[in-house]
């Protein structure tokens, strides 16, 4: 394309972000955001090596003077939907990819802004201005390539990759860079000798699919020689909702875990609804003091967005992972539902796929007309003001709402 004019921003350490603005005495500090798993944290903590996903134990051995505080979610909404704001003022093309990242197509844009740096750099100061957040944007003509120049700028910096200049941007940065490729096969690629972006660019397709398999190889080989004709779409059909809470590291039993398991199911149901949504998969997913993880997944057969049908299958899904891990101590507990529809019944009663659950199938669980009451009193009168009876028992827990973000995702 002529005008390189994707942009790709990225707030810079969100979360720790706005801890900060809203404790200035934090200002200049390593500061971490979390519970049992580092969520996020500032450069400064980052210099200790400490990274979000983290043990908050091992943060504290590598950086002694963290400072570990809890989130809040209700300020993580307001911050975003300002910013998402500020976006939506320079283009309606706006890809949000979560609630602090997002892709924006400007080449309709310039005839009223100017450039797609100018652009940029506007947003770059009205985000820091209204906000007090910085935010790192890279300018290409590909969204995968955007993605990466902001990574790269980061923290609060700008690259543009003008046309012609990509791959010479491109191809000297580390595999690590690329979409799909994570630490194993960021490894596999290493064991072979391929370190650079070039060298995968480089490499005959007939190799890359002998080392990682088809799928992966046309993948990777297609963006390391900046292939990627995906346009920015301004909307998306969500293909996932999730909910999840990091804990601290301890061993749960179910009833320990059962006042949050209904919390995130409330509001994915919730949600579900409100976009009139249903879901056909749900899956529960843990995490584990050792970082490692594991999921259980159940397709039904038919749609539902009911939070008694959903808490069913969850439950029954998470047995399965406490039966089989019963001595590992959990750092978080997620949940969320793809397969999604629009406007499908919602249904009262379902069947549950036998394999995945291992026998038995939950019979007229839910009921449509008391969600649908539950959610007009929220709508009047806030989310508040109405919980399971399961909820109260969240207050002998560590459950954080600050921790706990519904999220709708494309992956």
């Amino acid at each position: 394309m002529d005008v390189p004019g994707i942009l790709h921003a990225d707030l810079d350490a969100f979360y720790a972000a706005v801890a900060v603005l809203e404790n200035p005495s934090l200002v200049g500090k390593a500061v971490a955001v979390g519970s049992g798993v580092v969520l996020s944290c500032t450069y400064e903590a980052r210099e200790f090596g400490v990274r979000g996903g983290m043990r908050v134990v091992d943060a504290r051995a590598r950086c002694p003077h963290l400072i570990l505080v809890e989130g809040v979610f209700g300020s993580y909404t307001e911050y975003s939907r300002t910013v998402f704001d500020i976006f939506e003022s320079y283009t309606p093309f706006v890809e949000p990819l979560s609630i602090d990242e997002a892709f924006l197509d400007v080449t309709g844009s310039v005839h009223l802004f100017g450039s797609p740096a100018d652009i940029a750099r506007r947003i770059r100061r009205d985000v820091r201005k209204q906000t007090g957040l910085a935010v790192s944007v890279g300018v290409t003509g590909r969204k995968f390539l955007s993605k990466i120049a902001s990574q790269v700028a980061k923290p609060d910096g700008m690259i543009v990759v003008q046309p012609g200049q990509e791959l010479e941007f491109l191809h000297p940065l580390q595999v690590s860079h690329l979409w799909g490729v994570g630490p194993v096969t960021e490894r596999k690629l290493g064991e072979l000798g391929l370190e650079t972006i070039g060298d995968i660019a480089t490499t005959p397709i007939d190799a890359l699919i002998a080392m990682l398999g088809s799928a992966a190889a046309h993948h990777l080989h297609a963006l390391a020689n900046n292939h990627d004709p995906r346009p920015v779409e301004r909307t998306r059909r969500a293909r996932s909702v999730g909910a999840q809470s990091a804990l601290r590291p301890e061993r749960r039993t179910m009833e320990d875990l059962l006042p949050i398991l209904q919390r995130l199911t409330d509001r994915v149901a919730s949600r579900l609804r409100a976009k009139g949504r249903s879901a056909r998969t749900v899956t529960v997913r843990v995490r584990f003091g050792d970082l490692s993880s594991v999921t259980r997944s159940a397709t039904v057969r038919s749609p539902t967005a009911s939070t008694a049908a959903l808490m069913a299958i969850e439950r029954r899904l998470l047995q399965k992972v406490l039966d089989r891990y019963p001595k590992h101590e959990i750092t978080l507990l997620g949940v969320s539902t793809s397969g999604l529809g629009f406007d499908e019944p919602i249904q009262l009663a379902f069947d549950v796929d036998d394999d995945a659950l291992g026998g038995g199938t939950p019979h007229e669980i839910g009921s449509r007309a008391l969600d649908e009451s539950v959610d007009e009193v929220r709508r009047r009168f806030g989310r508040d003001i109405l919980a399971h009876g399961s909820d109260l028992l969240s207050e002998r827990t560590d459950f954080s709402d600050g921790l706990a973000e519904v999220m709708i995702k494309d992956d």
